[in-house]
C-alpha cells in the first residue's frame, strides 16, 4: 500500500516511484486531467440504486449543477423505482441500464456514483476510472487490502477525481470540531474510541432457490467467484458474508475509524487486535455481530472501535459516535453534525448543535441535507481542482485500518503493522490469503 506522502509526492511533483513502475508520468496526459467548465452540468450515472444509491440519487438530482443521465442496477425493479423517484423531483426520468459495462461506455456520463455491494466497490471504481469517468465511491473503498493499492494506482494513472463517501469529512460542524481538536482545545489526545450499535434480526438459514426473474445474478456476483443463489442474501444480508461483504466493521465502522484517524492525525498503526464473534443467533451470518477492534500507533496514541449489531444499548447516550480524550477534557462527536466538549470533571463547556440532522436507522438516505456538502466538494474538485475532503488515499487508509481488524479477528491473533508501508509484518499463509481474494475468471481487476 502506498503511503499518503508517497502518493502526494508523485501526484504533485510528477515523479515516478519505483513501486509504480513509472505510471505517474502518464498522469498529466490523462483526459481526466482536464476539469469541466464552471458552467457545465456534470452528467452522472448512479450504479447500484436499490437502497443507498437511490438515496444518493434523490439528493443529487435536486442540485442544479448536475444531471443524472443514467441509473444502473442488476435488479430491474430498482431501476424503475429510482427512475420514478427522480422523475417526481425533476420532471424527467434518467435512462436505465442493467450492465455497468455498457453504462461506462456512454459519452453522456462524466462521472459515476458507485453504491454497489462491497465486493464490487474497487473493481467497479477501477473500471470507471479506466473508462474516463470521475468517481464517487461509497465506503468501504474495497473488499480487501490488496484492492486499496489497485485503486490508488489507477487513480494516479488516470487522473480521475475520486471522492469516497466518508461524508462526515464535509459536514461543517464536524470540520469545526476536528479543527478545535487539532488546535489543542482539549490538550494532547492519547486515546479515542468510536462505536456503532444496532438491533439487527437473524438472517436465518438460506435455501437454494431459483434466481428471481428481476435479478441478474451473474452480474450481481461480478468479480466474486460463483456461488448458488440463496433466498437470504439479496439485497442487504450480503454484508454479513465474507464472500461479498465485510461485516459491520466496514459497513458502519469505516465512518468512525476514519474520524479517529482524522482527529488523531495518524496513518497506519503498529499493532491491531480484535475480539468478538457471532453470538446472538445460529444462522448464516459469518461476520462478528459483536466486535472490539483496538489500534496502537507506536508511542503516540491508541484508539478503538466497538460494534454491536444485535444489542442497541447506547454508549455515552449515543447509538453511534466518537470520543476523544485529552489532557484537558473530552470532545464528543455524536455521529451527526454536532459536537460537545466537556472539561475534566464532565461539565459541558461547549455544545454545538445543528438543524441538519443524521437519522439513525434510515438505510436509504440518513443525511441527505448534509451530504450536499460532500457532493459540492466533489463537484468543485472536478471543475476547479479543489482539494477533496475524502480523497482515495485517505479513504483507503481508513478502510484498511478496519480491514486489519477483520483479519485479526479471523486469524485469531494480534497483527504487527509496518507504520510506513501499511503491510502486516510476519504474515503467514492465512493472512496473505485474506490480504486479497480470488476473482471469477475473466472478472479480475486489470491495472
Amino acid at each position: 500500500m502506498l503511503t499518503r506522502k508517497d502518493f502526494l509526492k508523485q501526484t504533485l511533483a510528477g515523479a515516478a516511484a519505483l513501486s509504480l513502475g513509472g505510471v505517474a508520468s502518464s498522469f498529466a496526459a490523462s483526459p481526466l486531467g482536464k476539469v469541466l467548465g464552471t458552467n457545465d452540468r456534470i452528467r452522472i450515472g448512479i450504479i447500484g440504486v436499490n437502497s443507498r444509491g437511490r438515496g444518493i440519487a434523490k439528493g443529487l438530482c435536486k442540485l442544479p449543477d448536475c444531471e443524472i443521465t443514467y441509473v444502473c442496477d442488476v435488479d430491474e425493479r430498482a431501476i424503475t423505482r429510482c427512475q420514478n423517484s427522480i422523475q417526481k423531483i425533476t420532471g424527467k426520468a434518467p435512462k436505465g441500464e442493467r450492465d455497468l459495462r455498457v453504462l461506462l461506455e456512454k459519452p453522456d456520463v462524466d462521472a459515476v456514483v458507485i453504491a454497489m455491494p462491497d465486493h464490487w466497490h474497487a473493481p467497479a471504481a477501477i473500471m470507471a476510472m479506466q473508462a474516463g469517468k470521475h468517481v464517487y465511491l461509497e465506503k468501504p473503498t474495497s473488499h480487501n487490502p490488496a484492492e486499496n493499492d489497485m485503486l490508488v494506482r489507477t487513480a494516479l494513472k488516470t487522473g480521475a477525481v475520486v471522492q469516497v463517501g466518508n461524508q462526515r469529512r464535509s459536514w461543517p460542524n464536524v470540520q469545526k470540531a476536528i479543527a478545535e481538536l487539532h488546535a489543542g482545545e482539549i490538550g494532547k489526545v492519547r486515546y479515542a474510541k468510536s462505536w456503532y450499535v444496532n438491533a439487527r434480526p437473524s438472517i436465518g438459514i438460506g435455501k437454494e432457490v431459483e434466481v428471481p426473474e428481476w435479478l441478474d445474478w451473474e452480474l450481481w456476483q461480478g468479480p466474486a467467484p460463483r456461488r448458488p443463489y440463496k433466498d437470504n442474501i439479496v439485497h442487504y444480508n450480503w454484508h454479513w458474508f465474507w464472500h461479498w461483504g465485510t461485516g459491520e466493521a466496514l459497513n458502519n465502522g469505516t465512518h468512525f475509524v476514519d474520524l479517529l484517524r482524522w482527529g488523531l492525525k495518524v496513518n497506519y498503526p503498529t499493532k491491531v487486535d480484535s475480539i468478538g464473534g457471532r453470538y446472538y443467533y445460529q444462522d448464516d451470518w459469518e461476520a462478528p455481530d459483536t466486535q472490539l477492534i483496538t489500534y496502537q500507533f507506536g508511542d503516540e496514541a491508541s484508539c478503538s472501535w466497538e460494534g454491536r449489531s444485535c444489542n442497541s444499548q447506547p454508549v455515552d447516550n449515543q447509538g453511534l459516535g466518537v470520543a476523544f480524550y485529552g489532557e484537558k477534557g473530552t470532545l464528543y462527536l455524536s455521529g451527526g453534525n454536532d459536537y460537545k466538549i466537556c472539561d475534566m470533571k464532565g461539565k459541558v463547556i461547549k455544545d454545538v448543535k445543528s438543524d441538519l440532522q443524521f437519522e439513525e436507522g434510515n438505510l436509504l438516505n440518513p443525511s441527505e441535507a448534509l451530504d450536499v456538502f460532500h457532493f459540492r466538494n466533489w463537484f468543485d474538485a472536478i471543475r476547479k481542482g479543489t482539494k477533496l475532503n475524502s480523497d482515495i488515499v485517505e479513504a483507503c487508509m481508513s478502510t484498511q485500518l478496519v480491514q486489519y481488524g477483520n483479519i485479526a479477528q479471523r486469524v485469531g491473533h494480534s497483527l504487527e503493522i509496518d507504520p510506513v508501508s501499511g503491510r502486516i509484518l510476519n504474515a503467514d499463509k492465512e493472512i496473505n490469503r485474506l490480504w486479497g481474494r480470488k476473482y471469477e475468471k475473466g472478472w479480475e481487476p486489470k491495472l
